[in-house]
């Protein structure tokens, strides 16, 4: 019986997803892709009909799916091809001590105890450090084999096209827990725990789902209605004075899933350093999704917390409890290897030469992908000023987001983020900014360069790409390319190239003859 209604689930689910997205044109409420022009019979070509001013986006009614039976055990999926991780470093390595670093953080950042790095380099008080400093540090020493348990599949990892089927306040309320009381102020702003979850989720392009099942294991916040007072400012348990409150705990955790997660991808990690200095061998048969989660408790967790968290009986358990088994969800792969960028042209108006300032970096955050790009307009001015300088749409597409320095361009004009091809525009300015349901041409304008929206310490424009919800490396397996120029790194954040027949364009964080790039 049990396995009856799990294959009517998944067949529903299956049918019901597909009929959602194929037909979310034709939905109340839901924008349709516009034809780019529609030729009369003299020839000319007219424009596509005007959209509504707003879009109601996000609306589609939840897929209520029946959950398993309590006590069920979710059936763990086929591991993953083992993939050949990097070699751990066996010799020691020279590192230069940077403002700001401490003996500890260095040695997190190296899988490394403090205590091997004092010994090793005859520091007697680990408080002094010098900036410049010369230090050796010592190989790390695994002491065990991370779990091959797949706890997600990617596309619950990431905000995906199943991730629209989630009515987000209406689950909060039918939980009845904490978090549906829970206010918190933005930028002096009050804002509701739904709020808070969406706007990180759609922030890092982090899955909701799984923020509200980390958040239920860690805390109770989601079910019950008095959790324990010692999570109420720590609700993910990462207990830093300065992570105090939902929205901080939720993009600290947030950042380091991508982080995790997009690593895995590019094989650049291959261990764990858990909160007690345990050094463990992450398993070559899991997938990025549970990598994700391996990594980003490991920051706070230490080994018999950390082993019990990663396991069936772990955030597994509470997954299921809330939602159903997350592989019910799957929509494999999220990123398929064929794809193909659409044709893209530099986000500035025919004729203006802008500068490069930044090769590729985090797309929000620093642990997403390195999948942004930084351009500052003509001029000879510094830091944040007003600029009347235009940056402009990439491609045709819809406007599904313009507020506080963010403007999000669909390029299926579904309405969705979590579909298909999106571009972030970071740092706009609200004065000329496009509104939410505004039709673009390539070409148009979105708005005018700043400092609005993150952190900035000059006027620019930030862009980045991201397919089903995944951010797409910047010079990764499918680099950025606009108008023809591709961009490449040397595997420093920021640092990067735009490379055209021949010709190169180098990042620089100023205006200089190197990184003048003409539209």
């Amino acid at each position: 019986m049990l396995q009856r209604r799990l294959n009517n689930r998944k067949i529903l689910f299956t049918l019901v997803l597909f009929t959602i997205i194929m037909m979310a044109c034709v939905r109340s409420g839901v924008a349709a892709p516009l034809p780019a022009a529609e030729i009369k019979r003299d020839g000319e070509a007219t424009l596509p009909p005007p959209l509504p001013t707003q879009v109601r986006l996000n609306t589609m009614i939840p897929l209520n799916l029946p959950t398993r039976l309590p006590g069920s055990t979710q059936v763990e999926p086929t591991p993953d091809f083992p993939r050949v991780l990097p070699t751990l470093r066996s010799e020691p390595l020279l590192h230069i001590v940077q403002p700001g670093e401490t003996l500890g953080n260095i040695a997190k950042n190296s899988g490394v105890l403090w205590s091997q790095i004092a010994e090793e380099n005859q520091i007697l008080d680990p408080n002094l450090l010098s900036i410049g400093q010369n230090l050796l540090i010592p190989p790390p020493q695994p002491s065990g084999k991370g779990s091959s348990y797949k706890v997600i599949p990617d596309s619950e990892l990431v905000f995906g096209p199943a991730s629209v089927l989630l009515d987000l306040p209406s689950f909060v309320r039918a939980q009845n827990g904490y978090l549906l009381t829970y206010k918190e102020e933005l930028l002096d702003t009050p804002v509701s725990g739904s709020e808070v979850i969406a706007r990180v989720s759609r922030e890092f392009s982090i899955n909701p789902r799984l923020l509200l099942a980390i958040l239920e294991h860690q805390s109770g916040w989601i079910t019950r209605k008095n959790p324990a007072a010692e999570t109420l400012d720590y609700p993910i348990g990462y207990k830093d004075v300065n992570r105090q409150g939902l929205y901080r705990q939720l993009i600290w955790a947030a950042n380091n899933l991508n982080r995790g997660y997009y690593l895995w991808k590019a094989n650049a990690i291959s261990y764990w350093t858990l909160s007690d200095g345990n050094v463990i061998l992450a398993d070559p048969t899991i997938n990025a999704g549970t990598a994700a989660l391996q990594y980003q408790m490991s920051q706070m967790l230490d080994r018999p917390a950390w082993e019990y968290f990663i396991s069936s009986n772990g955030l597994a358990l509470t997954y299921q409890k809330l939602f159903g088994s997350p592989f019910d969800f799957a929509i494999e792969p999220a990123f398929p290897d064929e794809l193909q960028q659409p044709l893209l042209l530099l986000p500035f108006e025919v004729g203006k030469t802008w500068s490069f300032t930044g090769g590729p970096h985090g797309g929000w955050g620093d642990g997403s992908a390195w999948a942004g790009l930084d351009f500052a307009p003509p001029g000879n001015a510094l830091g944040c000023v007003p600029s009347d300088e235009w940056v402009t749409a990439v491609a045709d597409g819809l406007i599904i987001h313009s507020a506080e320095g963010v403007v999000v361009l669909d390029l299926d004009g579904d309405g969705y983020e979590q579909t298909g091809w999106t571009i972030l525009y970071l740092h706009i300015e609200s004065r000329g900014r496009t509104p939410v349901g505004t039709w673009v041409k390539t070409g148009e304008k979105i708005g005018h360069p700043s400092c609005e929206g993150g952190l900035s310490n000059g006027t620019h424009v930030h862009i980045a790409r991201r397919y089903n919800g995944e951010w797409v490396s910047a010079d990764g397996s499918l680099p950025f390319n606009l108008s023809g120029w591709i961009s490449e790194g040397t595997g420093n954040e920021y640092d990067g190239y735009l490379v055209k027949n021949g010709q190169i364009i180098e990042a620089w964080d100023s205006r200089k003859l190197e990184n003048q790039i003409t539209r």
